[in-house]
């Protein structure tokens, strides 16, 4: 672990809406203390819709993350998450009530996970991956 990430990102790699990075901003201005470097950017599980993305607070740098810097804030992200997430815009979208997420656009296709195009219920009976 390291205090630095080995690669700086560009926006071509990664880019953040004006909206997100207003709400990154605001989000990192509430934390208290130094602890937290960044956001970091993550890839999680897979399954018959595709892996999920998310975003944390970021303590330290892993050696293989790459970052995107800001003027007010860093985004943190790993290798095998870039892979996936190359190329994508993250937007902050607010609806309304309760309706504000951050959302990730420009994904490539999510590939077919291992079992799910054969499935033996298909979606006309209702059925699905389980």
């Amino acid at each position: 672990m390291s205090e630095t990430a080995n690669q700086n990102l560009t926006n071509e790699d990664m880019s953040l809406t004006p909206a997100a990075q207003t709400k990154i901003v605001e989000l990192m201005s509430q934390v208290e203390g130094d602890e937290v470097k960044g956001v970091r950017v993550y890839v999680a599980g897979s399954g018959c819709s595709g892996p999920s993305f998310g975003m944390t607070f970021a303590t330290k740098f892993e050696e293989n993350d790459s970052v995107l810097e800001g003027e007010s804030f860093t985004i943190v992200i790993d290798a095998e998450a870039l892979v996936i997430l190359k190329g994508v815009e993250i937007d902050f979208v607010d609806t309304g009530v309760g309706g504000a997420s951050f959302v990730f656009n420009n994904l490539a296709p999510a590939e077919s996970a291992s079992g799910c195009g054969t499935c033996p219920s298909s979606s006309s009976q209702g059925g699905g991956c389980s």
